[in-house]
């Protein structure tokens, strides 16, 4: 998908030009899968409808962006940045994702003449510079459910799906991370990041966010009371060679946060066994789990982004720990300090609950830190209760 790709700075240098799609006898429109790529940016895919005759041979698409808006990374934070639909020559375009080992399938449309001309008077006017930007949505309208609503505008609806046999009811959350591997910093950027909203379970319709899942249910689908296939031939350009490298375990997520993790809970130890505490380690923790909770908070309320509401991580990632930063380096503390540090226990034990029963997702990855700070707060609450009853 090209919400987070940098590739369309790249498709833009290929070739750009300003001719429409022409429709001839032998003008065939076929939908382009691109299959994910190694990095976190390729990691969903990519469509595009392919226009071929005697005279162009060129794919329109759709998410790219300007680089050059002034506003560029201010909107993008914002989830309030334009997208553009743009053309590519088809050879440049097969010739970039093959380069970067990634399969390249084709399904030539099932079309007659006047719903091509159609299709093509559609993707004409939508290439027209004033109609190019549109307000993307990662799943209701990206590169690939454009797909799908370009083709039901164009045939007036008139399109049929049938459940692949490969379908599973799954959450959004799930279908997006079985394009990752859970134990990368992708897959724990988007668990931290996007909330509740997205464990819900998609309905069929919804799976057509992934471009994948476009390629599989244009595969079922037939075309209005005619009842042809809509698909009249598929072709697979490109196989992908070899399966991607993976990066290293002790550079991974889980390995990095469970040293972090041992590291708080062997300190914690220390600072029980002399009775102390470390506290430019507490300090690091609250200045932590604050700011990751304020970059949360403001994703949820101050963006447009639809899939980061409702977010749990909350619960451990608490703003509120900003507020009492200063009490982690008193020796004495007040005692409404002390009632926080039993509430960071109680959203602790909160955010397991809604874990174990499917309210929202988290990341595995988490767990070590998670465990750490559990304990960490346990032993302050007993050395500060203890200080202060002296």
């Amino acid at each position: 998908m090209k919400k987070f790709l940098l590739i369309s700075l790249l498709l833009s240098c290929f070739f750009t030009f300003s001719q429409v799609p022409q429709l001839t006898e032998n003008t065939e429109i076929s939908v382009v899968t691109i299959g994910p790529g190694q990095l976190l940016n390729d990691s969903f895919g990519h469509n595009g409808f392919r226009v071929k005759n005697s005279f162009q041979d060129v794919v329109y698409d759709y998410g790219r962006y300007n680089f050059e808006d002034p506003n560029f990374y201010t909107n993008f934070a914002k989830g309030k940045l334009d997208y553009l639909m743009g053309a590519s020559n088809t050879k440049d375009v097969f010739s970039y994702y093959q380069s970067q080992n990634r399969t390249i399938k084709e399904q030539v449309l099932n079309l007659n003449q006047e719903q091509k001309a159609t299709l093509l008077n559609y993707l004409a006017n939508n290439y027209k510079p004033e109609n190019r930007a549109y307000l993307y949505d990662f799943f209701y309208d990206n590169c690939a459910t454009k797909m799908r609503d370009v083709l039901e505008t164009v045939l007036n609806g008139a399109i049929e799906y049938k459940t692949p046999k490969a379908y599973k009811a799954e959450t959004f959350r799930v279908l997006i991370q079985n394009n990752l591997h859970w134990n990368s910093w992708g897959s724990l950027g988007i668990d931290i990041a996007l909330g509740s909203v997205i464990d819900r379970t998609a309905q069929p319709r919804d799976y057509m966010f992934l471009p994948e899942n476009i390629f599989q249910f244009f595969d079922n689908a037939s075309l209005g009371i005619s009842k042809k296939p809509l698909v009249k031939q598929t072709h697979v350009i490109y196989t992908q060679n070899g399966a991607f490298k993976k990066g290293s375990f002790f550079t991974s997520p889980l390995f990095i946060l469970s040293i972090f993790g041992l590291l708080i809970l062997y300190i914690t130890y220390i600072d029980k066994k002399n009775n102390k505490r470390s506290k430019w380690l507490d300090g690091i923790l609250f200045s932590l789990t604050a700011i990751i909770g304020i970059f949360l908070l403001l994703l949820w309320f101050a963006t447009d982004h639809s899939a980061t509401a409702h977010n749990y991580n909350l619960l451990w990632a608490c703003p509120i720990s900003i507020i009492a930063l200063f009490q982690v380096f008193k020796n004495i503390t007040n005692q409404w300090f002390i009632g926080y540090l039993k509430l960071l226990i109680i959203m602790l034990c909160l955010m397991t609950l809604h874990w174990c029963i499917g309210v929202q997702g988290f990341a595995p990855a988490l767990i070590p830190i998670l465990i750490a700070l559990f304990f960490r707060y346990i032993y302050l609450i007993q050395l500060f209760s203890s200080n202060s009853s002296k």
